[in-house]
């Protein structure tokens, strides 16, 4: 045993608050110890995972994330996970400590256990591993090493069906699974005894798998060995893919047949002959322990019927004689052939015919003739009917009372899968059942509301007018993304995680509204619907920016470039008609005052002057008619020589663009 690590941490404090007492067993993963929380004053188990898994980034992060889902889990057969951490880089886990022992160690001892027992462990067992799997986890291995059985409120654990089951380890061989990168390195991520087939073939686990399993640790705990066995761990494992799992009772005789009809059930090769999670084999369990306790039950009943066997032969029996009318009283022995007479008010219906026939024995004493019945005869005959009849009455009774307790209060559950919760309820009531709402399911392709399953199955066995629970779907599992902006980034890391979200950081800004390290937005926006998982794109604030943006307006544009290029800046220049003189600046982006970084791209817009107009044709026309359509497109208008001439000549010349106002000289003679 290696005692080093173990000697280095115990008297240990982790994070101030777990003092580590004892080793209590060390895996090929982890090692447990007991602590105390100093905190709470309370034991706890701490489990801290080898350095030669620590350096394993995929490992811890995929155990850490394992752990929380597993801390959430709240079911009383999981053994819960309080705490999380490191210690000198190594990660740990804080559990609940079990009181008791682990199924192997039971086994060890006992060797096998009988129906009863193992049925009331495996339900605990399969009640939390069915919340695993309504959780959308598997377990991965489910073996007797990671049963833990506390002690029972009657005493220790050597009465096991009070006990208390809960299973441990969920996560920590998927955490292997994803730590191996996907690499075929022949390393079997399940303990062969117990590996189901299709893990052998293609390293595929679903619930179906852990199914398996638990139907091999049945099958050990009914039997004390397992049904695959050898010295090479890839053929044991091989065996599992190749041969059914035999009949329990092929080991031991005498198991009732619902044990074997149950390990067949839960072992199938095909997975999709299986029961498809652990909630759906509990319910098969539940059934089986009801049939072992009518079972038990009319066993029981029929020990109280009196055994009565008619005799071979009559015996002698000494009965009292009725006093003699004609003779003094006597008593005497009489054999059951003697004559007796009755009185007359208790006398059977053929004695009032013989009586008064009498004769004489040798001795001279009278006695009913021989035509009579044989005395005593009718009372014993009487007796034994009477008896007889009791006896009917009691087996009729217990027949009766079994026939209603194995067979008659039963029926069949009505399928109310694929029903709208509307339809079950109407269905429910009819058939005369009560109806309950489970926890439903999330479904990609099941509307919400809609039945995904129910518990008894479909045509399982139920007690007429019991309980039905019913899984509903919840439809698409989606969760909106929560407004983190303004948030610190490790707050809004935090929110999107309890949205089952992740986060994702993108290029960060500078921004004068928003302080540093915050976050100014994300994408998606807040409120879209994302299925679990989805990755939401956060920008985080780099704070004000260095650099104020200069106030360029009014100024002309050669000037404003070199103020930019001064502060590091440069300028994006678009140009547009305005009544302003040319190149000079008349908007500017950002604002001035705006913080930017160094080398951002200043947008101005540039003045291209006013508009132009383009002077038209107007020799020939007369002198007055040129200057009235000269001065209509906003032009001055000087005439030279004859004002009532006919215009010869212009200046500037036809088709030239001119500014507004600008002067056209006209010559007309």
């Amino acid at each position: 045993m290696d005692t080093t690590v173990a000697d280095a941490l115990i008297g240990t404090t982790i994070d101030g608050r777990y003092r580590i007492t004892g080793r209590v067993a060390r895996g090929g993963m982890a090692t447990v110890y007991t602590a105390t929380d100093d905190r709470l004053g309370r034991t706890v188990a701490l489990k801290i995972i080898h350095p030669s898994q620590a350096t394993n980034v995929h490992f811890v992060d995929r155990f850490t994330d394992e752990a929380k889902t597993i801390a959430r889990l709240a079911h009383p057969n999981v053994v819960a996970v309080y705490d999380q951490g490191r210690h000198e880089g190594l990660p740990y886990l804080v559990m609940e400590y079990v009181q008791g022992r682990t199924l192997r160690d039971l086994l060890t001892q006992r060797r096998r256990l009988n129906p009863v027992e193992a049925l009331a462990i495996v339900e605990q067992m399969l009640a939390a591993i069915a919340a695993a799997h309504r959780a959308g986890l598997v377990h991965r291995d489910v073996k007797p090493e990671n049963v833990l059985v506390a002690e029972a409120p009657s005493g220790g654990v050597a009465n096991l069906v009070d006990a208390v089951v809960k299973v441990a380890d969920f996560g920590l061989a998927r955490a292997v699974e994803a730590s191996s990168g996907g690499e075929d390195d022949g390393h079997l991520l399940a303990t062969v005894a117990y590996v189901a087939p299709e893990l052998v073939t293609d390293g595929h686990a679903d619930a179906r798998t852990d199914v398996y399993s638990a139907g091999i640790v049945l099958y050990e705990m009914l039997t004390g060995r397992v049904p695959f066995d050898g010295d090479d761990p890839v053929h044991v494992a091989w065996q599992h893919v190749d041969n059914d799992v035999p009949p329990p009772s092929a080991i031991v005789r005498g198991l009732p047949p619902g044990m074997d009809e149950l390990v067949a059930r839960a072992t199938r090769r095909d997975p999709g002959a299986r029961p498809t999670d652990a909630g759906a084999l509990l319910a098969e369990v539940q059934v089986v322990r009801d049939d072992l306790g009518a079972a038990n039950v009319q066993t029981a009943l029929l020990r109280q019927v009196p055994s009565h066997r008619p005799a071979a032969t009559d015996a002698t029996t000494v009965v009292p004689t009725v006093p003699d009318r004609h003779g003094p009283d006597h008593t005497a022995p009489l054999d059951r052939t003697a004559p007796m007479d009755r009185p007359s008010w208790a006398r059977l219906p053929d004695q009032g015919r013989v009586h008064g026939q009498r004769r004489r024995t040798p001795g001279g004493q009278t006695h009913p003739g021989a035509s009579g019945r044989a005395p005593g005869r009718s009372g014993v005959d009487r007796r034994r009917v009477l008896i007889l009849a009791a006896v009917a009455l009691m087996v009729l009774t217990v027949v009766g009372s079994t026939w209603w307790v194995t067979l008659g209060r039963y029926g069949q559950a009505p399928e109310l899968v694929n029903m709208t919760r509307a339809q079950a309820e109407q269905r429910a009531q009819r058939d005369g059942y009560e109806l309950l709402i489970g926890d439903g399911q999330y479904s990609e392709t099941v509307k919400k509301d809609v039945v995904l399953g129910q518990n008894p199955a479909p045509d399982a066995r139920i007690v007429r007018g019991g309980a039905i629970t019913l899984s509903l779907s919840l439809g698409p599992e989606r969760y909106p993304v929560p407004d983190v902006t303004g948030m610190e980034l490790s707050a809004a890391k935090a929110g999107l995680e309890e949205a089952k979200l992740t986060l994702k950081e993108g290029e960060r800004q500078y921004s004068d509204a928003t302080p540093e390290g915050a976050v100014i937005s994300t994408d998606p926006k807040p409120g879209t619907p994302l299925k679990p998982g989805a990755t939401v794109t956060v920008v985080v604030s780099k704070g004000n920016a260095p650099i104020n943006v200069p106030d360029l307006g009014g100024k002309n544009i050669n000037d404003a470039r070199a103020q930019l290029q001064q502060l590091g800046l440069s300028a994006v220049e678009q140009y547009e008609d305005n009544d302003a003189p040319a190149d000079t600046v008349i908007g500017q982006t950002p604002k001035a005052g705006t913080g930017v970084a160094k080398d951002a791209e200043i947008k101005l817009t540039v003045s291209k002057g006013p508009p132009q107009v383009t002077v038209p044709r107007v020799i020939d026309l007369p002198c007055q008619q040129a200057q009235q359509q000269l001065q209509g497109m906003n032009l001055k208008v000087r005439v030279d020589f004859n004002p009532n001439g006919t215009v010869r000549n212009q200046q500037p010349g036809e088709g030239t663009p001119v500014a507004p106002q600008s002067e056209v000289a006209i010559q007309c003679f």
